[in-house]
């Protein structure tokens, strides 16, 4: 009996798996610059939140930001804007969901859709259900609230389609308050 007869495979078997190995690493590199190119930019990144100060938004006036390329509708809300929005019947409303990322779904009554208990401020991202056009607002529509004029949908004080095409209310995005002038969104 030779003495390669002892280790039979042994040197073929490292062969196998040191090619095995090589191969492994070699595709890993090769898959990384793959998946990696799916992760977010650094400049979308730099926006996946922003702080707005609100310092200056006096009553009944709206200020609109650039969030993650979308216009954010941010309005400070007469005591009249919040009674007309909280003496709304839930059931004429075509669409009964608070569309709010702050909380769990839930109906779409004002109280649900604002962002402090006052129901004072008000914030949703400006675009149409419909379409993606952006709503005018300052009071707009048959409903004292926005009206997107390129296809007929009119939203009221809290941001609910009324009347028009489009099928749903005016989302209101991921977004609280750091200090009395302070807003982050995201």
């Amino acid at each position: 009996m030779s003495h390669a007869d002892d280790h039979s495979g042994t040197r073929r078997d490292f062969l196998y798996y040191a090619t095995a190995g090589a191969g492994a690493v070699t595709a890993g590199a090769a898959v990384w610059p793959l998946v990696n190119q799916m992760n977010p930019s650094a400049d979308v990144q730099a926006l996946a939140s922003i702080d707005v100060d609100i310092s200056g938004v006096e009553p009944g006036t709206q200020i609109t930001v650039k969030w993650l390329g979308k216009p954010v509708f941010i309005r400070r809300r007469t005591a009249e804007e919040i009674e007309a929005a909280r003496g709304v019947d839930l059931s004429e409303l075509p669409d009964a969901i608070a569309r709010n990322g702050n909380i769990a779904e839930t109906s779409a009554a004002d109280e649900n859709r604002s962002l402090d208990e006052d129901g004072e401020w008000l914030v949703m991202l400006g675009v149409c259900t419909h379409l993606g056009c952006v709503p005018l607002g300052d009071g707009a529509g048959d409903f004292g609230g926005w009206f997107c004029p390129c296809h007929g949908s009119h939203y009221d004080t809290s941001g609910r389609i009324r009347k028009g095409p489009a099928p749903e209310n005016l989302p209101v995005p991921v977004a609280k308050f750091t200090d009395d002038n302070t807003i982050k969104l995201g």
